[in-house]
């Protein structure tokens, strides 16, 4: 196994071809004194462009010559040096990446090889734009004005009726629409494929574009909820202008620790196949599976999970099966051709497999579909499980399943609630508390299924009740929309999207999509049946004592302080923190807004939209990891979002950014971190954080159609050279 601790700051070097004798040899080149230092597994030098070194650029290495292809990525420092560490032995392309650059040409090299590269730069603004991420792009949109709001609908200015604020128009197209499943400002979607074809107009190129491929219905719907000719008319703007010449803003070089950053990545899954997430250890105890493979879930466009051996280098599959031949396929037909697949059906899972989780014994949990959404007689009416006799439900659209990979074995559980993300509890039953449930929340104790089989008795799910008679204590509620009663709580319909465990008092937070949209909590009580209280805390839109407005999360998380962390829709990554609430937790005050003095919002690191003054920015991140025992190297319990306009993740350290970019292959777009410790005494080398390439369009990337999701690893070094 490669060494993995150890680092040593090296000096300056300008010397190129230097060839390693052995692996375990150290190599230097020396000009006026000074020498960087390599070892006989790494590849060094220097980046100069016509005006001496270049700062803060990317050197990447790639190669095919392993079981599949892999690449690492490091970053220039102040004196343009480099050093990318413990490559596997093969040959390598190596080529600088930069702002104000186009791509060096690149050059075969073989670890322990010392070689000077020399950088490119731009002839213009338009080719230099063409390296920077999508969200730059994107921020070039301009969508209605807020003098347009509410909309007239089709006979008027084209906005749905629906959209009642500039920022519901924001939040349908950054949240609940096409930025949710893929990136807005990569080359493919701010300028029109050939392959769809010609039009008379821009207008009429976006309408056929939306209606491509499996997501046509989806996209089609998304833009119609908006209101469709608005939509279209913005979208047409945006892409005309863009091909007539116009770029964004170029964004900064990382600075910093921003260049401590290695970035590894392997090929996994098919080019047909997308990625939601993955999963490498156990949220609660980050050293499991250390060295261990990575796990990914495919959602709706496979049925097997991808695993990555990133020691050797090997990927492999696990096949998904479902219980009931007649489970449905999760996608449909394509609505229209798709420019990159044509007619073909790409997607054809019936799993649809959302989220895996590991647990304490190294054991794959998942979302995925067993059987058709009509649920069995014990989840029913008239049936004696004590959830169903609180709170029937009819339907499930996903449940549970678990793999071990030392029995190799796959292990579906039928739940009468539908799942969507799961966390475990830090108790004793290690209970799996799932999203996804809609109007009830759902949890597994694991400890009883394992030691029964018994999928039935070991599962149990509550409505979400809150206290608003304000008397500590569960009891009959109103249902939604009905008046209070000073006498009774009251049933709430926001169901849980993103879902965390407090490690403080136990309770269960999470996240409740739509707009503003809003975070709960729920304190399970002793039988969660029956006892279960929620708490719900609106964002703060639209409230008068909040300093700065926002609105809409997405995935959520919870630092062991028990803050709550989420992206907004509104370009900001929130924290929320229920201890600085003056006003009373419950009772008939208590229903959203009540609480804005526990939320602080902080812009992410993008440019604003298009004639935009609002705080926030043109980011939209799809959930906040928080790392909760210093997996990365920024400390313990750093709030992380997944940057998915950034083509990063976005880390929150000490009140300032720390822009994680990956710069290839463009397109970088994750809906999930998790961060694992393979050896706490191996310094940097012994962690870091795994993610993966998720958009629904992998075809999207800079390499085009066949280029299948990679597993991305990053680590930070204590300097760029560090080794």
């Amino acid at each position: 196994m490669k060494k993995r601790s150890g680092s040593r700051r090296s000096a300056f070097a300008c010397i190129v071809g230097f060839t390693a004798v052995s692996l375990l040899a150290l190599s230097a080149c020396q000009q006026g004194g000074e020498v960087i230092i390599i070892d006989g597994d790494d590849i060094g030098g220097v980046v100069s462009g016509p005006d001496g070194p270049e700062a803060g650029v990317w050197v990447i290495a790639e190669t095919t010559d392993l079981p599949t292809r892999f690449n690492r990525i490091v970053v220039t420092d102040d004196r343009g040096r480099y050093v990318v560490p413990d490559l596997p032995d093969a040959t390598y392309d190596v080529w600088v990446r930069g702002y104000g650059l186009i791509d060096s040409e690149k050059i075969r090299v073989r670890p322990g090889t010392t070689q000077d590269l020399k950088a490119v730069l731009a002839p213009d603004p338009h080719a230099a734009a063409q390296y920077y991420p999508a969200g730059y792009w994107f921020s070039l949109i301009e969508v209605p004005a807020k003098s347009e709001f509410p909309g007239t609908g089709l006979g008027g200015n084209g906005i749905s009726p629906t959209m009642r604020s500039q920022a519901e128009w924001l939040r349908n197209l950054k949240s609940g629409g096409c930025m949710a499943c893929h990136q807005l400002g990569n080359k493919p979607t701010r300028e029109v494929p050939a392959a769809l074809g010609e039009f008379a107009s821009m207008e009429e190129a976006w309408d056929r574009r939306i209606r491509s491929g499996q997501a046509g219905g989806s996209m089609y719907g998304g833009l119609n909820r908006m209101g469709l000719p608005a939509a279209l008319k913005m979208f047409a703007d945006w892409t005309d202008r863009i091909v007539g010449g116009e770029v964004p803003p170029a964004p900064p070089r990382p600075e910093g620790v921003e260049r401590n950053v290695v970035i590894t990545q392997w090929d996994w899954a098919d080019p047909t196949a997308y990625l939601h997430d993955e999963a490498s250890t156990d949220k609660r105890a980050p050293t499991v599976n250390a060295y261990g493979s990575i796990y990914g879930a495919l959602e709706a466009s496979a049925d097997y999970l991808p695993v990555l051996d990133p020691v050797s280098h090997m990927t492999s599959q696990v096949p998904v099966p479902v219980r009931d031949p007649n489970t449905p396929l999760a996608a449909g037909a394509p609505m229209e051709p798709s420019p990159y697949w044509g007619n073909e059906a790409i997607w054809d899972s019936r799993a649809n497999v959302h989220n895996p989780m590991l647990d304490e014994r190294g054991r794959v949990w998942l979302t995925s579909r067993v059987r058709p959404a009509e649920n069995p007689a014990f989840c029913l009416e008239g049936s004696d499980h004590p959830s169903a006799r609180v709170f029937p439900t009819t339907r499930a659209g996903r449940h549970l399943a678990v793999y071990d990979p030392t029995s190799e074995e796959m292990t579906l559980i039928s739940t009468c609630f539908s799942t969507h993300h799961l966390i475990f509890a830090e108790d004793e039953n290690n209970t799996l508390w799932t999203s996804g449930g809609g109007q009830v929340i759902g949890w597994l104790d694991t400890k009883m299924f394992d030691e029964t089989g018994d999928e039935e008795k070991s599962q149990g799910w509550t409505p979400l009740i809150v206290d608003t008679n304000g008397n500590g204590r569960r009891d009959d509620y109103v249902e939604p929309n009905e008046p209070l009663d000073p006498t009774k709580d009251m049933r709430i319909r926001s169901g849980y999207y993103g879902v965390a465990y407090n490690p403080i008092d136990g309770s269960i937070w999470g996240s409740s999509l739509g707009f503003p949209g809003a975070i709960l909590r729920l304190d399970p009580g002793t039988e969660p049946a029956t006892t279960a209280l929620v708490e719900i805390y609106e964002t703060p839109w639209g409230n008068p004592e909040a300093p700065i407005q926002g609105y809409s999360p997405r995935g959520m998380d919870i630092d062991r302080n028990g803050v709550v962390w989420t992206p907004l829709a509104s370009g900001h990554m929130a924290s929320f923190d229920r201890s600085k609430c003056t006003g009373p937790l419950n009772g008939p005050t208590a229903t959203g807004q009540h609480c804005p003095e526990g939320w602080t919002l902080y812009p992410e690191p993008l440019p604003q939209l298009k004639g935009l003054s609002d705080s926030g920015s043109a980011e939209s991140s799809y959930y906040t990891w928080v790392d909760q025992f210093n997996t990365l190297g920024l400390g313990e319990n750093v709030p992380i979002n997944t940057g998915n306009q950034s083509e990063g993740l976005l880390a929150l350290s000490n009140g300032e950014w720390v822009v994680l970019r990956v710069p290839y292959p463009l397109g970088f777009y994750t809906k999930w971190m998790d961060g694992r410790i393979d050896d706490p005494e191996a310094g940097w080398k012994g962690r870091g954080l795994w993610a993966t390439y998720s958009t629904r369009a992998p075809f999207h990337l800079e390499t085009g159609p066949g280029t299948p999701s990679k597993v991305v690893h990053f680590q930070l070094r204590p300097d760029p050279l560090a080794r």
